[in-house]
C-alpha cells in the first residue's frame, strides 16, 4: 500500500497529489446523490424528490456525531502516523473501531424510531411525511455499512492513501445507479425500493473494504477488545466535540430547511435540487480540508511548523484558484442543472435562481475548510466546535431566516451568502491569532 509522508518532500506536489483522490471520491459521492435525486425525481416525482431532500437533511442531522468522530479519528491517527508508533496505531484502530460501531448501533435504533417525529418538527408538508419516514427508515438500517465504511477510508487517509477509499465509494455509486431503477421501476418499491437500493451499496462497499484492508494487512485490525481508559478518554474528548460540531453543522442545515419549506412545495423541490448542484462547487474546497487535517496532523506531531503553515498557505491559494473557476462554470449551467431533477417550471426557476445568487461566495466557505482543517489537526476540537455555532447559529440561520422575511424566497439564498463571507472572517481570525498551536494532543491521554 502507498503510504505518504507528509513530513518531507514538495508540500505543494503532495497536496496536488493526496487532495486529487479525495476530489475525486468526493465526485462520486455526489453523483449517488446525483443517481438517487435523478432517478426519484423523474420516475417518483416532486413530493418524493421532496421527501429524499428533508430526509436526507435529517438522516445527516441525526448520524452526524459518528461522523465527527470519523473526524477526530483522521486527526489522532495521522498524529500517530506523524510519530511513527506502529502499536499506538493498532491500538488506536481498536478502540475506534469498538466505539464507533457501539455508536452506530445507538444512533441506527434512535433514527428508526424517531423519523417521523423529527419530521414533524421541521414543519414537512403534510404530503411528504409518509415518504420522507420511510425513506428515514430504511436508511437507519444500514447505519453501521454506511460508517464502516467511512471509518475504514478514514484509517486509509490518516496514513497518507487517498487513493484505495475511491474503489469502496465506485463500488457503492455503481451498484446504486445499478439498483435504483431496478428496485424503484422493475420491482414498483417506490421511495423505499431507493433507500433499500442505498443500504444495499453500502453494505457491499463496507464488507470489500474490510475484507481488503485484513486480507492484505493494510489496517492493523485485530479482534474487538474493550479499549483502555486513556484510549476511550482521548476519543471521547475529540469526538464529543468534533460530532458536535457535526451536529451543530447539519441541524443548522436543518433549520434552514425549516425556513425553505414554509414556502411550500415548489421551493422545496428547487431547493433540493440546487443543493445538489451548488455541493459540486464545494468538492474541492471539501478534499483540500481533509488533505490539510491529514498533512498538517503528522507535521504538527513531528514539530515541523513551519510546514503547517506551508500547508495552509498552498491550500488557500489553491481553494481560490479552483473554486472561482467552477462557481463560473455553475453559474452558467444553472437551468439546464436544475432541470436534470425536476420538471415544474416554477421550482426549476428558483432552484436556478438560487444557484446563481451563492455560487460566487462559495470560495469563501472554502477558507473556513483549509483554516478549521489545519486548526483540527491539532486537536483543538472545541475551539472548532465554537467556530462553527458561530457559522450557523450566530451567522446563516438568522441572516436565513431575516433576508428570507425581507425579500421573500430570494432571501435565502441572500442571507446564505452573506453568512459565508462573514464567517470564513472569524475563521482565519483564529487560525492566524488563535492557541491552538499549544494543543498536545497525546500530552492529555498519556499523563
Amino acid at each position: 500500500m502507498k503510504q505518504h509522508d507528509f513530513t518531507k518532500g514538495n508540500i505543494g506536489k503532495q497536496l496536488v497529489a493526496f487532495s486529487a483522490p479525495l476530489l475525486l471520491t468526493n465526485l462520486l459521492q455526489v453523483s449517488y446523490q446525483f443517481i438517487d435525486s435523478l432517478w426519484v425525481g423523474n420516475l417518483l416525482g416532486t413530493n418524493a424528490l421532496g421527501a429524499v431532500a428533508i430526509s436526507s437533511t435529517v438522516l445527516f442531522t441525526i448520524l452526524s456525531f459518528i461522523i465527527g468522530v470519523n473526524n477526530a479519528a483522521l486527526t489522532i491517527l495521522s498524529q500517530i502516523k506523524g510519530r511513527q508508533d506502529e502499536q499506538l496505531l493498532k491500538s488506536y484502530v481498536n478502540a475506534f473501531s469498538v466505539i464507533l460501531g457501539l455508536m452506530a448501533m445507538v444512533l441506527g435504533i434512535a433514527g428508526y424510531v424517531l423519523a417521523e417525529e423529527v419530521l414533524l418538527l421541521l414543519g414537512t408538508p403534510d404530503e411528504m411525511i409518509s415518504l420522507a419516514a420511510s425513506y428515514l427508515r430504511i436508511n437507519f438500517l444500514g447505519i453501521l455499512f454506511l460508517f464502516g465504511y467511512n471509518f475504514i477510508s478514514t484509517v486509509y487517509r490518516a496514513l497518507g492513501n487517498s487513493k484505495t477509499p475511491l474503489r469502496f465509494v465506485a463500488i457503492a455509486v455503481v451498484l446504486n445507479a445499478v439498483l435504483d431503477p431496478l428496485f424503484i421501476a422493475v420491482f414498483h418499491g417506490g421511495i423505499e425500493g431507493a433507500a433499500y437500493a442505498t443500504v444495499a451499496a453500502q453494505g457491499a462497499a463496507f464488507f470489500y473494504g474490510l475484507v481488503l484492508s485484513i486480507r492484505r494487512k493494510h489496517i492493523p485490525f485485530s479482534m474487538p477488545k474493550w479499549p483502555r481508559k486513556a484510549e476511550v478518554w482521548l476519543i471521547l474528548k475529540q469526538g464529543i466535540p468534533s460530532g458536535l460540531q457535526m451536529m451543530v453543522i447539519s441541524a443548522g442545515s436543518a433549520a434552514i430547511m425549516s425556513v425553505v419549506a414554509s414556502f411550500g412545495n415548489n421551493t422545496v423541490a428547487g431547493f433540493g435540487a440546487a443543493q445538489r448542484l451548488d455541493s459540486l462547487i464545494m468538492l474541492p474546497a471539501q478534499a483540500l480540508g481533509v488533505a490539510v487535517t491529514s498533512m498538517a496532523g503528522q507535521n504538527i506531531a513531528a514539530g515541523q511548523w513551519r510546514r503547517v503553515r506551508q500547508i495552509a498557505n498552498y491550500a488557500t491559494w489553491l481553494n481560490l484558484a479552483i473554486m472561482l473557476l467552477i462557481s463560473l462554470i455553475i453559474y452558467f449551467l444553472a437551468e439546464p442543472g436544475i432541470a436534470m431533477f425536476i420538471s415544474e417550471r416554477e421550482a426549476v426557476a428558483f432552484g436556478a435562481s438560487y444557484v446563481q445568487m451563492i455560487a460566487f461566495f462559495y470560495p469563501f466557505l472554502g477558507l473556513n475548510f483549509i483554516f478549521n482543517g489545519v486548526v483540527r489537526a491539532s486537536g483543538a476540537m472545541m475551539q472548532v466546535l465554537v467556530l462553527n455555532i458561530i457559522s450557523f447559529w450566530i451567522l446563516r440561520y438568522p441572516l436565513t431566516y431575516w433576508f428570507a422575511g425581507l425579500l421573500g424566497e430570494k432571501g435565502i439564498a441572500a442571507g446564505i451568502a452573506v453568512s459565508f463571507v462573514i464567517s470564513s472572517a472569524f475563521s482565519y481570525a483564529y487560525y492566524r491569532f488563535g492557541r491552538w498551536r499549544k494543543k498536545e494532543l497525546f500530552a492529555e491521554s498519556d499523563g
